[in-house]
This record gives C-alpha cells, sequence and structure tokens, in this order.
C-alpha cells in the first residue's frame, strides 16, 4: 500500500511515461462534437477520502463525461428505489458492443448490464420518473460531490448526440415495446443524451467519485448508498465498465472502473482513493488507449488494486 504524498511524484512519472507514447488511439468521430478533440492531451488526478485531490497534464480541462456518468445515475437510482431496479435490468457481462441490439431480442427487452446502453437507458427512465428531471438530478449531485458548482450540460453536444442517435432511439422503442421503458422514448432519449453531454474535469470527477470509495459516504458526510449497495456498484463496474473489454481492464489495472467515449476512465480503490484519467483517443472497443495505460501503470508502481 502507498501512502498518500506518493502520489504526486507517481502521477508526474505516469504522465511522462504517458508522454513517449506513439499509439493514442482515435477520438469518438461518431459523434461529430467529440471528434475534434487532439488524442495527444492527457489529464490524470486522484482524489483521497477527505476530498484531496491530485493532478497531473490536462487534469481541470472539462471534457464529455459520456458513458461515465452511467455510474452516478446507477448510484442515484439504485438510492432511491433499491433492488426494485433489478427487475428491469440485469447485471452480467454482454460481450457485445456497448450500443448492441442482439440480445435484447431473446432476452425480452431486459438489458444485459446497467452499463451498456439499452442498460443505462431504462436507468435513465427510471430515474425521470422518481425525479422527474433525471439530467438535473445527476448533474446537481455531480455538482455536489466535486464541489465544483460551475459544472455544465453542453447544449451543443447533446444535439450531436441527438442527431446521431437512431441506435439509442431504437434500443429504447424496442426496450418500451416489451414495456420495460416508462416514459416517452423521445424525452428519456433528451434525459440520455443530456446526462451523457455533461462536461467534468478529471478532479471533478474522481471527487464526484469518491462515495465508491468510501462505501456510500458523500462528501458531506451523509449516506447515499448501503455498504453492501456500493460493494455492488463497485463490481458492476469491474465486470462491465468497460464496454467488451472488462475482462481485459481487469487483467492490467485491476480496479473497478468506468469509461466513456469522451476519453475520459474512473477507477476505484475501496477504502482509499478515487481516479480519473483523461485522455481522447479511443481503442477499437471505445476506452482510452493512455487512460487504461495510466490506471496499468497506477497499480502497478502503486500496489494498489482489489487483488
Amino acid at each position: 500500500m502507498t501512502s498518500s504524498h506518493t502520489f504526486e511524484p507517481i502521477l508526474r512519472r505516469i504522465a511522462a511515461e504517458i508522454e513517449s507514447m506513439a499509439e493514442r488511439g482515435r477520438p469518438a468521430d461518431y459523434i461529430p462534437a467529440l471528434a475534434v478533440y487532439d488524442p495527444r492531451r492527457f489529464g490524470m488526478a486522484v482524489a483521497e477520502l477527505d476530498g484531496t485531490v491530485y493532478g497531473v497534464g490536462d487534469w481541470r480541462e472539462p471534457f464529455s463525461t459520456q458513458s461515465i456518468s452511467k455510474v452516478f445515475t446507477l448510484a442515484l437510482d439504485l438510492a432511491r428505489e433499491g433492488d426494485t431496479l433489478w427487475k428491469h435490468v440485469s447485471r452480467e457481462p454482454s460481450g457485445n458492443p456497448f450500443n448492441s441490439l442482439v440480445q435484447l431480442e431473446y432476452e425480452n427487452g431486459i438489458p444485459r448490464n446497467p452499463f451498456i446502453n439499452a442498460g443505462a437507458l431504462v436507468v435513465t427512465d427510471r430515474l425521470h420518473t422518481l425525479t422527474g428531471y433525471a439530467a438535473g438530478t445527476l448533474l446537481e449531485f455531480l455538482r455536489a460531490e466535486s464541489g465544483n458548482a460551475a459544472l455544465a450540460i453542453n447544449d451543443g453536444v447533446a444535439a450531436s448526440e441527438s442527431a446521431h442517435g437512431d441506435r439509442n432511439a431504437a434500443l429504447g422503442h424496442f426496450m418500451a415495446s416489451y414495456g420495460n421503458i416508462e416514459n416517452p422514448v423521445a424525452v428519456l432519449l433528451d434525459q440520455y443524451f443530456r446526462q451523457c453531454s455533461i462536461e467534468a474535469s478529471c478532479a471533478d470527477l474522481a471527487l464526484a467519485t469518491g462515495f465508491l470509495a468510501r462505501h456510500g459516504i458523500r462528501a458531506d458526510g451523509t449516506r447515499l448508498l448501503t455498504q453492501s449497495q456500493a460493494k455492488q456498484v463497485n463490481a458492476i463496474m469491474l465486470t462491465c465498465g468497460t464496454y467488451d473489454a472488462a475482462g481485459d481492464f481487469a487483467y492490467r489495472v485491476g480496479l473497478p472502473g468506468k469509461s466513456g467515449v469522451g476519453g475520459g476512465i474512473i477507477a476505484v480503490v475501496p477504502g482509499c482513493c478515487t481516479l480519473c484519467v483523461w485522455g481522447p483517443g479511443l481503442d477499437e472497443r471505445g476506452n482510452s488507449v493512455v487512460g487504461v495505460a495510466a490506471l496499468d501503470r497506477f497499480t502497478t508502481l502503486t500496489g494498489l488494486s482489489v487483488f
């Protein structure tokens, strides 16, 4: 185990190693608003349980959270309805791309897990029913946990996603045909695209994820999740959080993590700290090339892992 004062030199060492990486992947060009990012950008932050945060590179630069947001909507819904959620979405790795329609057909409209797009749509739908404004509830939570009241939804990114969102619309309508969506699909899609278009920095997201390292306790000391629920969210992150590369991510990094096609990845060391890395260049499965490499080096250099 490493002590907190060693985080800064470790981050500097990782940044120097990342700087020499030649292969950095490509930004998510199927969302035009994300295609403009330079794959050479890199940021990394570590937040301790008390809110002390360390960073390197572009760690204060806001980026599009995209699927990272799914962790927080899952936690917010789970806090409100508990195990009732699991009647509507499963908890198993999919083994298919994040936007696949295939499994929904033979699993009767019940998505395989909350982090593929179909599952995230179900969670957002249920949170919207419970709160009346899923995207706003999420934004309020992220502002409170990060301490950054300036966090906002990028309307341009949301519009870009909406204009290229036919596959998500198909997923929504297909699940609605099985009675697994409660809100009008158009309303759900608007909430989902807005949720994914929240912009935050590595520092913001590392801090906002802290409740999962504190076993369900929020930054203000109140409890969001039971200890068991926090364990469940971390477990689903480990097995399903990096699309169909979750096995390789667990092998290389050894931490619960969740990636987004904006190039960010959050990770949790329960009882110790949380991390966020950002590098816009993605591999063929939608995960940040330098982000995975940086987290791999972090767990190797510190010995901090769940294994």
